[in-house]
């Protein structure tokens, strides 16, 4: 059996579980169970010990910076975020040279064929909430997925329909019009340099290309990135000419090079070659949308997050509230705590399937799921003992298919960014002469109502395809006052359904258990969305008494390698720390 160094204390969770004979366990140093810590001048953050065998044993320490910080997970990106911080821009300026660096650097997310949402919470207390998630073309079905005899294709998610609208230029645009204070050509620089000179590929860029050749290949993408038939080789340059035409186009006259000029032109043209369905009117018709953020308490603390179309926030929300009717919560790893997390991420995964989706289509009960009546309601369903049933179905594997970066200024301007393709290279269909791949966001719509995805989920009627709509999302970009109202985190994820246990998580491990951000971003990790009804733990993270607790409540719990790719930034005394996502590549870099 692997074992936890720790401090024993007993719960009202551990009491009920008595009869399982199980201790409550803290890693080491935790901060006293009745109240979480707050983390400022003179607080004594805890450095966890986690179950034995753990693949991240210690801490990593965090990046510090004074000023500013960015974490996401391409070096270079981070480096031109920085750049431009440093150049005397603000937050703002500093993400969207980040989401048009990515675009370059990190193929398998980063994009322009794509979308995101980010949200903003400025120094003044402005706080604001954009989405620029992609819309399906006018001339989408709610059918067009499925074939002559009812079964669900794969259409959604390889070629040429599963594409919806891009809308991260639009998007990135929007933001630094509203609350930048450069050009689109000053921090669109970076990436233009990168695209059009090359850069240097790393030993991750050349993994994933590697990993992805076959897919690639199947459309006209394969000469870029497979010059000579061969992938470049770490160290090698990586040049996208088309790429950087594009992004000169952009800077040049902004978003409408992309929505109504060249750029539009060779995206309808492919389209049209390989039998997509978005057109110019499409493009000329896409507009990002700014939305009142979800805005909730967690004993004390403040979240900050998105609405619908992103699914985050209200879930993350529903869950938040459910968890403080149990507050202060089982010690972290012990079975109590992972099944309280489980039947919390259950109701509200439940919710989100059957109830979110693009709110200008469809009536979204978000006063109802965000309240904490609601939430005490939901609170008091959950046996302490005993683990709840949901239908249980066959699931897809889970792919990481989006990349989240967090940045922060001098003047303490917060911005949380979640941008994706969906799947990794998205769509692979490639745009000849933009320089790009498009996303397949359409699959994240209910392709076919009461079928799973291609991330197991199983969504119903609210989130069919509707010409116009914007498909639902688990994007969670969140940013976390602490109790004098000061940004504490800016955190989101990659990784599906994941990213909204997974910064649930995150956030629980600092503010609740006292861990600082290098433990809570290694700390391991557990999911659970309602379907399949099924907790799946991170290999060798949970100690095996833990497990088989567990399963004696009834609960089905499987292994995995690693859940969700995410990224932080934490304020700590005198300036900031930022940990890129231990389980892949990344930066954080502050000054």
């Amino acid at each position: 059996m692997t074992a936890w160094h720790h401090l024993s204390r007993r719960s009202t969770a551990a009491a009920l579980l008595a009869t399982l004979t199980l201790a409550a366990c803290r890693p080491a140093s935790t901060p006293p169970a009745t109240s979480p810590a707050t983390p400022g001048a003179g607080d004594a953050r805890y450095s966890g010990t986690f179950a034995g065998g753990w693949r991240f044993p210690e801490a990593r320490e965090a990046a510090f910076g004074e000023r500013s910080m960015v974490s996401s997970n391409s070096d270079l990106a981070t480096e031109a975020g920085v750049e431009i911080l440093k150049s005397g821009g603000n937050s703002v300026d500093a993400a969207v040279a980040v989401g048009f660096a990515l675009a370059v650097t990190y193929p398998f997310a980063g994009n322009i064929g794509g979308g995101g949402f980010m949200v903003i919470r400025m120094a003044d207390g402005r706080t604001a909430a954009l989405d620029y998630r992609e819309v399906a073309p006018l001339a989408a079905t709610r059918n067009m997925f499925v074939d002559s005899l009812g079964k669900l294709t794969d259409k959604s998610v390889v070629g040429h329909l599963a594409s919806g609208v891009p809308g991260a230029v639009a998007g990135l645009d929007a933001a630094l019009q509203r609350f930048g204070t450069m050009t689109l050509a000053q921090v669109m620089a970076p990436a233009i340099r990168m695209a059009r000179d090359g850069f240097t590929v790393d030993s991750a860029l050349y993994r994933s290309l590697s990993g992805a050749r076959q897919r690639l290949c199947r459309f006209e993408g394969c000469s870029t990135f497979f010059p000579d038939g061969q992938v470049v080789p770490p160290g090698g340059t990586l040049v996208q000419a088309d790429l950087g035409r594009s992004l000169q186009l952009i800077a040049d006259r902004g978003p409408e090079a992309f929505y109504d000029g060249p750029i539009a032109d060779a995206l309808v043209a492919e389209m049209q070659r390989g039998g997509g369905i978005i057109t110019r009117e499409d493009l000329h018709a896409y507009q990002p949308k700014w939305r009142e953020p979800v805005v909730s308490d967690y004993r004390g603390y403040t979240l900050i997050t998105m609405p619908p179309a992103s699914s985050g926030g209200i879930t993350m929300t529903e869950s938040f509230n459910i968890l403080e009717r149990f507050a202060p919560l089982p010690a972290f790893g012990t079975p109590e705590y992972t099944h309280l997390l489980a039947e919390t991420f259950r109701r509200a995964f439940q919710d989100r399937n059957a109830k979110l989706a693009d709110a200008d289509f469809v009536p979204v009960p978000r006063d109802e799921l965000t309240s904490k009546t609601y939430a005490t309601g939901l609170a008091k369903q959950i046996d302490l003992r005993r683990a709840s049933k949901t239908p249980a179905f066959e699931t897809a594997p889970e792919p990481e298919h989006t990349t989240h970066y967090s940045v922060v200024d001098a003047m303490g301007n917060a911005v949380a960014t979640t941008t994706t393709l969906n799947g990794g290279y998205g769509s692979a269909v490639w745009i000849p002469g933009g320089g790009f791949m498009m996303n397949n966001e359409m699959d994240d719509f209910a392709a076919q109502p009461g079928s799973p995805n291609m991330f197991g989920l199983v969504q119903g009627e609210a989130n069919a395809v509707q010409p116009g709509k914007r498909m639902l999302s688990a994007m969670s970009p969140t940013i976390v006052l602490d109790r004098d109202g000061k940004v504490l985190l800016v955190v989101g994820a990659a990784g599906g359904p994941t990213i909204i246990t997974a910064v649930s998580q995150v956030i629980l491990n600092v503010i609740e258990h006292g861990m600082t951000l290098a433990d809570a971003m290694r700390a391991p990790r557990m999911h659970h969305q309602a379907l399949p009804d099924q907790i799946r733990v991170e290999s060798i993270g949970f100690p095996d008494q833990t497990l088989v607790a567990l399963r004696a409540m009834g609960h089905e719990v499987v292994t995995t390698q690693g859940i969700a790719n995410v990224n932080a930034v934490m304020r700590v005394p005198g300036g900031w720390q930022g940990v890129k996502e231990p389980r892949g590549s990344g930066l954080a870099l502050g000054y």
